[in-house]
């Protein structure tokens, strides 16, 4: 670290000046976020397989179609087929508290960049640094916060994953069509009336999209948090590559992979401005009537 501008050295003096002064703050809402975590990966640990699979494939042939709910069948098999399924439930309870979290920060503060020019000055740069930092370094001060586990790799990954839905947010609200918000006020409508009647449903598929950013992002920032002990399938890829072992790599990797591909093409779909097809016509079933006739 340099002498003529210690940066480094600052930010650890600030870092252990708040862990000495923060008054068992930081533990109260690491234990909320522990609680909130932990009752995450109970539920999903405790529900049958075949439970959880059915959700995946309904779920992906009401909004996909029936060759990808074939796939999230393949996947399911698979998964659970090679031993990882209760590490990739750990892995998408992680996913899961940490995209809630994310939201419940993003949605707002998107909304509110979106209305001042302002705040959208300071809180953008911010963005640009949250986003180009580099993943690991995330892991530092929230592992000497709140220590190893679920927590720190939680929060990191909220840093990490949190950036686009705030973008995408504010940029579907700005280019929400001007006539229909002046059309709104016209009419009467409050300015909370315009915002949920008229803005939010015209900026919705750019919303959706910074939701599925988002959930990828944290499914890739959890992988990196295994290093902290977050656990999931990140515990075993690290494992694969301290053992150097190709085949625990490839196994863990793959149900990664596969459930990235489940969730990215379910919640891609939800932004969609394409009208949704019947599960008629998703099941194929009006084509081959009209064969027939």
């Amino acid at each position: 670290m340099s002498e003529f501008l210690p940066l480094g050295v600052w930010v650890d003096r600030g870092v252990k000046l708040l862990i000495e002064n923060d008054a068992g703050s930081l533990q109260q809402f690491g234990a909320s976020i522990e609680g909130f975590t932990e009752a995450m990966e109970l539920a999903l640990l405790a529900l049958p397989v075949w439970l959880v699979a059915a959700v995946f494939v309904l779920t992906g042939l009401w909004r996909v179609g029936w060759k990808f709910a074939l796939f999230c069948i393949a996947c399911c098999v698979v998964i659970a087929g090679t031993g990882f399924w209760p590490q990739t439930m750990v892995t998408l309870a992680l996913i899961m508290a940490a995209t809630i979290l994310s939201l419940l920060v993003g949605l707002p503060l998107g909304l509110w960049v979106a209305k001042s020019d302002r705040v959208a000055a300071i809180v953008r740069p911010t963005l640009d640094f949250m986003q180009t930092m580099p993943a690991f370094v995330y892991l530092i001060p929230a592992a000497m916060l709140f220590g190893l586990g679920r927590v720190p790799g939680v929060l990191a990954t909220v840093i990490f994953a949190m950036p686009p839905v705030v973008r995408l947010t504010s940029l579907g609200i700005r280019q929400v069509n001007k006539e229909q918000v002046e059309a709104g006020i016209t009419f009467g409508c409050t300015p909370w009336q315009v915002l949920l009647k008229v803005e939010i449903p015209g900026a919705l598929p750019s919303i959706m999209a910074g939701i599925n950013q988002t959930i990828m992002m944290a499914l890739s920032m959890v992988i990196i948090a295994s290093m902290v002990g977050a656990g999931g399938l990140g515990n075993d890829v690290l494992a694969s590559i301290q053992r150097l072992d190709i085949g625990l790599g490839f196994e863990s990797g793959l149900a990664v992979v596969l459930l990235a591909i489940m969730l990215d093409r379910i919640t891609e779909t939800f932004g969609s401005q394409a009208p949704r097809r019947s599960w008629r016509e998703r099941m194929g079933l009006s084509r081959a009537r009209a064969k027939r006739n």
